[in-house]
């Protein structure tokens, strides 16, 4: 049995080597960008209006002239107007490319029109104001968003103002999610009275959304000759193998036995943690990587958001543990030498620190329980006494 410290780095010393692939800009949500996006103009590409108001010349204004004649509207989307005379000014729009002959704009709000002419009440102008210089934000040929990025709307936008079409990502890893177990039935039966509903699964799979990725989902029946030819498809069809239960030691658990028949190293089975201890890991000599999960709900779960979350991560280039800190909000007592992982409420105080409430339940079979948390506190195994106030590293999953 090792650490999770060590499991840990052996998980991350075996990732997956992933191609790159091009594809329609709106379909890259989640993905990992492979390029740089260089800016194909100035941002802003002319100089903007901020404020919906007048233009002026600010030289008028020090001259002393205080009502001016509107000479024409500049709105966004049009050719800039031109003010070729003292005195003059154009109303104009938010967004519209600033008028030639005006360098300044005063909002609505500060002046009276009336006939025809524009007066300003404010005596608190400056030069330029309410104006976004051409190419303030980004120069053309720079670059916008760095490969690397794992994207968002945000950086959807950007694509899209640039006039990218299409986007160089790193392909995902295909990913089998398998439940074991005689004693589970779909969500559409009725479980029997020695039955229960299969849930892991249901439960991993979203794991997966931020990602982009949709796991495909299986199910194996207690039956050693179907688990070790099922298990040799999927390493043949899959990058990702992610097995909850059957990995423990009971008469009926064929995982471990059936995926060293087919020819998956193992390089770590069982790790010195609450829940989650009975986790084995491996992988074929062509590259499927395999998390063979304990089939306990709050296990699985666990695993999937310590191990196998920043292994995809990292795979994928990202930082694996992009993970917050939150400290506990009372003391609490773990007396077993295991890598603890607390079920926690968070909250934030006036203080604006996060808080880590602990939820006690039932055990690692206690799925309900995890609808309770929001997260779970990464608690070491040297220590035995966790006292309010001490921060720990969190998996935050709501």
């Amino acid at each position: 049995m090792i650490t999770a410290q060590a499991a840990t780095e052996i998980v991350l010393n075996h990732l997956q080597e992933l191609e790159v692939e091009e594809i329609s800009f709106q379909d890259t949500i989640g993905r990992v960008l492979a390029e740089d996006l260089v800016a194909d103009n100035d941002f802003p590409p002319f100089d903007r209006v901020m404020r919906d108001g007048i233009a002026i010349r600010y030289a008028d204004f020090e001259k002393g002239v205080r009502t001016f004649k509107i000479v024409g509207l500049q709105a966004a989307g049009s050719p800039p107007l031109v003010v070729e005379n003292a005195g003059e000014c154009v109303e104009i729009m938010t967004g519209a490319m600033m008028s030639k002959g005006v360098d300044t704009v005063l909002m609505y709000e500060e002046i009276t029109i009336e006939n025809g002419m524009a007066t300003l009440q404010t005596e608190k102008i400056n030069f330029h104001q309410n104006i976004h210089d051409k190419g303030l934000d980004r120069k053309q040929g720079s670059i916008v968003v760095k490969a690397g990025k794992h994207i968002s709307p945000a950086e959807l936008g950007v694509a899209a103002s640039i006039g990218r079409l299409t986007l160089k990502v790193y392909k995902t890893p295909t990913i089998a999610i398998v439940s074991t177990g005689d004693e589970l039935v779909e969500v559409s039966e009725a479980p029997l009275p020695y039955q229960i509903r299969r849930s892991n699964v249901y439960t991993l799979a979203p794991l997966l959304n931020d990602y982009n990725i949709k796991a495909e989902l299986f199910h194996l029946v207690d039956d050693k000759e179907i688990v070790t030819n099922t298990l040799a498809d999927l390493a043949t069809r899959f990058d990702v193998i992610c097995l909850s239960g059957g990995v423990s030691k009971g008469k009926l658990d064929y995982v471990p036995d059936a995926l060293e028949a087919i020819g998956v190293e193992k390089l770590f089975y069982k790790v010195k943690q609450r829940p989650g201890k009975p986790f084995w890991f491996g992988k074929t000599s062509a590259g499927t990587t395999v998390f063979a999960l304990p089939g306990n709900p709050v296990s699985s779960f666990m695993c999937t958001n310590r191990y196998l979350i920043p292994w995809l991560r990292a795979s994928l280039g990202l930082e694996p543990f992009d993970l917050p800190f939150a400290e506990l909000s009372a003391d609490f007592t773990f007396k077993k030498d295991l890598q603890y992982f607390l079920q926690v409420k968070l909250a934030f105080g006036s203080d604006a620190k996060l808080y880590a409430h602990p939820v006690v339940g039932n055990g690692s079979g206690d799925l309900i329980n995890l609808s309770d948390a929001d997260g779970l506190l990464e608690l070491p195994s040297e220590q035995n006494e966790f006292k309010k106030g001490e921060v720990y590293r969190l998996f935050q999953y709501r």
